[in-house]
């Protein structure tokens, strides 16, 4: 079964460029033009992955990143910002409201393709199976399900590859270049894509509550994950 993509963004030749380029790799794709028909859409179809401008007429982007995070049965759906808002404190906001990766436009269609394929890479170095179980902190991982003290803990995509690449790494230290191109497929990172991983491991940290010490900083290199204690 093919992937399915929806492309939001009010300027129709963006939409027809993106569409084209998704077809080629083999989703299927839907479109909206406004903030509106988006949330209904993605209520509705329940696409595998959103490409999403942030200035939409109605709803804006980032309102609708975070209704779509909020909800329960939508918030695994990948979401890809795609906007001409290039400043670094707008990609921090559109990266805490939820999204999983965020692009300027003028945009490559071939780096949008790659980025794709990276956010839809689930769980990829999580080959063992079955659920692993760390304090109260159980990881389903073929379900791509993590529960603490009992509770579903809701997870987006890059949250959960996140949290499986900081485990598969045995303790080691990872820093934030390894994380970049292990879970976002980025290499050679630059210093605002450094920030997406620290936008990421806060989200992380606040959704596990009190297994959420099991994430430990270490200053100046990057992060581990802490199975003692």
């Amino acid at each position: 079964m093919s992937l399915k993509a929806l492309i939001v963004d009010d300027e129709r030749a963006i939409v027809d460029l993106v569409r084209h380029h998704l077809e080629k790799e083999g989703l299927s794709c839907i479109e909206a033009y406004e903030g509106e028909t988006a949330l209904q859409l993605a209520r509705t179809e329940r696409p595998d992955l959103i490409v999403l401008d942030l200035m939409l007429p109605g709803i804006d982007g980032l309102e609708i990143c975070r209704l779509l995070r909020r909800d329960s049965a939508l918030t695994k759906i990948a979401i890809i910002m795609l906007t001409a808002k290039a400043e670094e404190i707008d990609r921090v906001v559109g990266l805490e409201m939820g999204a999983d990766d965020y692009l300027v436009k003028p945009f490559s269609p071939r780096e949008l393709v790659a980025r794709i394929k990276a956010v839809m890479r689930r769980g990829r170095d999580l080959k063992t199976g079955g659920v692993r179980r760390v304090g109260t902190l159980e990881i389903d991982e073929y379900k791509h399900r993590v529960r603490v003290a009992g509770s579903l803990i809701d997870l987006t995509v890059k949250e959960f590859d996140l949290l499986g690449a900081l485990i598969q790494a045995n303790g080691r230290v990872l820093n934030r270049e390894q994380i970049l191109e292990m879970v976002w497929g980025y290499a050679n990172a630059v210093e605002i894509e450094s920030r997406t991983v620290d936008v990421h491991i806060r989200r992380l940290r606040e959704k596990l509550k009190d297994e959420s010490h099991r994430i430990v900083t270490v200053k100046g290199v990057g992060y581990r994950f802490e199975e003692e204690g």
